[in-house]
């Protein structure tokens, strides 16, 4: 009998343990993979959006300023030393102008760049060249005077309007007799000039030099740096006679552009030839991030090594001019008082968003608390466990991270790459670490049963109260120096609402139980089980609570800072517009010092005119014994009190302007302070315009009043002038949505139109304003969003402890409708709890910030002083509307699991053993 072959054995292979993880919890895997990927994309946007705003207000104060302003020039005489002059002709010919450009380029460094194309260099005489020649016009008997210029790309930025470009015949020399030359259309058109026209400069010494007309040209871009550097390249000008009083005689001024080869023809006019270098700077390659490089890049050029530079590459007597340093400065001041806005929400949004990522891995440990007990209690090593941890955690974080990353990039375009890289990394490593690292201390001791983790039946290790007094103390220390430094704390300022988030939910979250546990014993002899039940477990919540209350805090105190700021900030715009217009829209006599009869009744009829006001205004009017003016506007007094009581700016009763019956009587009127301080209440009388005298005397005092702007003025009853002074010169018009198309229509040509609206929407000058606005309220939103996430997961980690509850209630009789109000009612206490200590916070945050914090730099940036200096304060509507959201969604939630559980059968969460 043949033997039996037995089959070999073929080993176990043990399945991948990431494989079976992911298998077992995909919805886990994608909920974090959805979590990171997002954390990520707003992390790596943040870096790149303020770069892009930044680097947009950059260019626009560059562009918003003149070339005149922003052209770095650069200007040497002619070589004193030359030793012939065939040698001092050879320095002004292009050849060694461009070899000395390009030595000069070579002395700009990084991070100032230049436009090439805007950027020009040639010859031009340094004195005014009078022409006597008799076709020329002469508006005041004098005489035209021109420069002449040697203008390198004369024909790449025109267009030829008539004749030709001008050239040079043969090699010009110093004693050249007769050149070709150009001029502009607004030249042409100003001095008459036509093709083959000639000009007589005069020359040094020998016959004049003739200047032939061949071409009149058209700029192709007439703002550019070429022409508008030096705008009388383009436009004459009308230059009045120093010396000449208030009404000077003048004369023509303007440019007649030679070819660059003509240079050395200069040498023989007596007009100082001057070589000379403009640079416009490349406003598109500005970064604000570098400002303080491209401050001290500009200085150095002025009067630095880099200055030195030039010098020895062009000539010992060059100097270098710009106003590019100003218009920095002014740009820097804006960016400092905006940057720590963005930081204080940079600050918040990032507390939030990693609170969030540490609540879901600390949700991801609890729900395995059991497994992974289980693997410490069958000898599995804390290293091992928890670089198994790390490992399926990184599959799903790694490729969430990357793909965040790459939205954020495509979604934001522009900005720095390694910033965003390194804020998306931050946030991938941050989620892969935190798993890991909530194991390892829940683990760090082999145990197979946990207690409960409630504060009743676990109190909190010394070691945790050390750590919590300790971070208690930091942050207090923290917020104190930041209170005795003000707004001189540097990043300090903008970690101010986390330090007071931190203590509060530390605070907090150790004292809340206790008047909890207080209110359940009175509960408890009240009818029904509710109430009682709620109370008591509210009292015994988890000791991990802190983390969603230091979410919700920081969420809440962020946003409130970031409202209370933007509301400041629409106010302050408002108020400046108020003072500017004096009302929501203002008519006011233009080509004339009064404004047509009948126009009043024309323009009550406009569409959106709620009321009018009709003021006659003196602006030179002057009071006796005072050689200084002071505006008097005449005004109705019903009318007027109306006004002021609308728009809030000097309110004041109708009866105190009203003029006595009597003829000649003393006015009462209404002064400003500067005023009053001067005439006090005796009367005294005052000159208006029309000749006329009236006597007054001050009976009220405002800082402002519609009527006439400033901080000088005087306003009286309009019944009691003259005729002639009390036509009217403005109308003040209040209502919404006045249509400022018919308005302009029916004022006409000789009066202008001013809208409060239009002036509101002037102060937000820079893309800098707009984009620092856009992104705090993106990172508040995200913020708040964040913060509704903590809640959801705080209220998903206790779901299944919840659930078992309610069904075992449900077996001992208690209704759908009592499991509602049991989860609504539980949920409560730590939804108030956030509730108030976020308003508490953010109130605490807004005076630590408000000395610090420049509200009329930001609202006002193209005109500081277009309003009074306007301080931070708390905005109530900021402070109630998240709190009472972050409520509402606290019930809604409880509320919706309530109804879910209450759906489902409890024969499963009844099971024995179940893990949950």
């Amino acid at each position: 009998m043949p033997a039996l072959r037995s089959t070999p054995r073929v080993p176990a292979v043990p399945a991948p343990w990431i494989r079976t993880r992911l298998r077992a919890a995909p919805a886990a895997a994608c909920a974090l993979a959805l979590l990171v990927a997002l954390t990520a994309a707003l992390a790596a946007a943040f870096p790149r959006a303020v770069d892009r705003y930044e680097d947009a207000g950059l260019a626009h104060a560059v562009e918003r300023a003149t070339p005149g302003r922003t052209t770095l020039w650069v200007a040497a005489p002619a070589p004193d030393g030359a030793s012939s002059v065939q040698e001092l002709e050879q320095s002004l010919r292009p050849g060694a102008l461009n070899a000395r450009n390009r030595k000069i380029q070579a002395a700009v460094h990084a991070p100032l760049y230049l436009d090439p194309a805007q950027s020009t260099y040639g010859v031009r005489t340094f004195e005014e060249l009078e022409v006597p020649d008799a076709w020329l016009p002469r508006p005041y008997g004098l005489p035209a005077r021109v420069f002449l210029a040697t203008q390198t790309g004369l024909g790449e930025h025109s267009r030829l309007h008539a004749g030709r470009l001008p050239r040079a015949t043969g090699r010009v020399t110093a004693t050249t007799a007769a050149v070709e030359g150009a001029v502009t259309t607004e030249t042409a058109k100003a001095l008459h000039v036509q093709v083959g026209r000639v000009l007589h400069v005069p020359a040094a010494g020998r016959p004049p030099l003739t200047v032939r007309i061949t071409g009149i040209v058209a700029p192709r871009t007439p703002d550019g740096a070429y022409w508008s550097a030096d705008s009388l390249l383009r436009s004459p000008t009308l230059k009045p006679v120093p010396g000449g009083g208030t009404d000077p005689l003048r004369y023509w001024l303007g440019t007649v552009l030679l070819p660059p080869d003509a240079a050395p023809a200069l040498l023989g006019t007596r007009g100082s030839p001057q070589r000379y270098w403009r640079f416009a700077p490349d406003a598109a390659a500005l970064h604000g991030r570098d400002i303080a490089a491209l401050k001290s890049s500009v200085a150095s050029l002025e009067s630095g090594p880099a200055l030195r530079e030039v010098r020895s590459a062009v000539d010992p007597n060059a100097d270098a001019d710009t106003d590019l340093d100003t218009v920095l400065t002014t740009y820097d001041g804006l960016r400092s008082g905006v940057s720590p806005l963005i930081a204080v929400a940079a600050f918040g949004a990032g507390t939030v968003a990693a609170v969030i990522l540490a609540m879901a891995g600390g949700l991801a440990a609890d729900r395995r608390r059991s497994e992974l007990a289980l693997l410490r209690a069958r000898g599995a090593s804390l290293r091992g466990m928890s670089g198994r941890l790390l490992a399926e955690t990184a599959v799903v974080a790694l490729p969430a991270g990357a793909l965040g990353l790459f939205a954020a990039v495509l979604a934001v375009p522009g900005g720095r790459l390694l910033p965003a890289l390194a804020a998306a990394l931050v946030v991938t490593l941050v989620a892969c670490a935190v798993l890991p690292a909530r194991a390892a201390a829940a683990h760090r001791v082999v145990r197979v049963h946990s207690g409960r983790q409630d504060v009743t039946a676990r109190r909190p290790s010394r070691r945790r109260t050390v750590a919590e007094l300790t971070v208690l103390a930091g942050a207090a220390a923290a917020v104190e120096t930041l209170r005795r430094q003000g707004g001189d704390g540097g990043q300090l300022v903008s970690a101010a609402p986390v330090l007071v988030a931190v203590i509060a939910a530390l605070v907090l979250v150790r004292l809340y139980p206790w008047p909890l546990r207080g209110l359940a014993r009175p509960a408890g002899r009240l009818r029904g089980v509710v109430g009682p039940l709620s109370l008591a477990r509210a009292g015994r919540s988890s000791a991990s609570a802190v983390l969603p209350l230091l979410a919700l805090l920081t969420a809440l105190t962020t946003a409130a800072f970031g409202g209370s700021v933007l509301a400041g900030v629409r106010e302050t715009r408002d108020h400046a517009a108020l003072l500017a217009v004096g009302a929501d829209a203002r008519v006011e006599a233009q080509t004339t010092t009064v404004l047509p009869a009948g126009l009043a009744d024309r323009v009550r009829r406009v569409p959106g005119v709620r009321s009018l006001a009709e003021v006659s205004i003196s602006y030179q009017a002057t009071p006796a014994d005072s050689p200084a003016s002071v505006p008097v506007a005449g005004v109705g007094p019903a009318d007027y009190a109306a006004l002021t009581a609308r728009t809030g700016l000097g309110a004041l009763p109708a009866s105190a302007l009203r003029a006595p019956a009597a003829s000649g009587a003393v006015l009462p009127a209404l002064a400003s302070p500067a005023v009053a301080r001067t005439y006090g209440t005796r009367p005294f009388p005052v000159r208006l315009d029309d000749g006329s005298t009236v006597t007054v005397r001050i009976a009220l005092v405002r800082e402002r009043t519609p009527a006439v702007p400033g901080d000088r003025f005087l306003v009286v009853d309009r019944g009691a002038l003259t005729p002639e002074a009390a036509r009217p010169a403005a109308l003040l018009l209040t209502g919404d949505h006045i249509d400022s198309a018919a308005l302009r229509r029916t004022a006409g040509g000789t009066a202008g139109v001013q809208l409060r609206s239009e002036v509101r929407a002037g102060y937000v000058d820079s893309p800098l304003q707009s984009g620092a606005e856009d992104v705090y309220t993106a990172a508040v939103l995200a913020g708040a969003g964040y913060a509704v996430l903590a809640l959801l997961l705080s209220l998903v980690r206790a779901a299944p402890e919840r659930t078992a509850l309610l069904a075992r209630l449900r077996t001992m009789g208690l209704t759908r409708a009592q499991s509602r109000r049991l989860l609504i009612l539980e949920s409560l206490p730590q939804a108030v709890l956030a509730t108030a200590g976020g308003a508490l916070t953010a109130w605490a945050a807004v005076r630590l910030l408000a000395p610090g914090i420049d509200l009329t730099s930001i609202a006002l940036a193209a005109n500081p002083s277009a309003g009074p200096p306007a301080a931070l304060h708390t905005d109530t509507l900021s402070l109630v509307i998240p709190a009472l959201a972050v409520l509402a969604v606290a019930v809604g939630v409880a509320a919706a699991q309530a109804w879910w559980t209450g759906r489902r059968g409890a024969v499963r969460e009844l099971r024995v053993g179940d893990a949950r």
